[in-house]
């Protein structure tokens, strides 16, 4: 199974690495590589909430018989059913392959980190779409600008952490 995900990673790199010249002034590689990546994931997530709330719930309310969703809220989680794995795998196998934590951690730590996202677009869709009557695309798509700083950093520093904590930087010097 390595082999296929090394075989994955290196032909990602591959299409990458030939417009990274591009931005090589701007950003360090890694960040180029997450950038690319969750920006392609961001655009599936985009065209699938699109799609999802214009011709799958039709501009209708999702009725579950015990729950009924707004119609922008269900995109919303139809989309992230199904980008969540996918973002996992790239963030995983492809950006941050240098953790030192287990892939159970990561995958727990992954799932907290998006699951602050989705409160956070949650809470905007509520916001942009019924109180401030935005449509729903362009405000799913103002949204993401927020959720992606959150998740960059939060993914970064938190989920896919490559560097121990040193002894020294748990003590507390009174």
């Amino acid at each position: 199974m390595k082999s296929i995900h090394h075989i994955v990673r290196k032909s990602i790199f591959s299409l990458l690495d030939v417009f990274y010249p591009l931005v090589k002034r701007f950003m360090p590689l890694q960040t180029y590589h997450y950038a690319a990546c969750g920006g392609t994931n961001t655009f599936l997530s985009l065209l699938i909430y699109f799609v999802s709330y214009n011709y799958i719930l039709d501009k209708q309310v999702l009725d579950l018989g015990f729950i009924a969703f707004q119609p922008h809220i269900a995109a919303l989680f139809i989309s992230f059913i199904i980008t969540f794995p996918i973002g996992f795998y790239l963030s995983m196998y492809v950006i941050f392959q240098g953790s030192y934590l287990k892939r159970k951690v990561q995958f727990f730590r992954y799932f907290i980190v998006i699951m602050g996202c989705m409160v956070i677009n949650y809470i905007c869709l509520k916001i942009f779409v019924e109180y401030f009557g935005w449509f729903p695309t362009p405000s799913q798509m103002l949204t993401t600008g927020v959720v992606i700083l959150f998740n960059y950093f939060s993914q970064r520093h938190f989920s896919f952490r490559s560097v121990k904590p040193s002894a020294k930087s748990k003590s507390v010097t009174v």
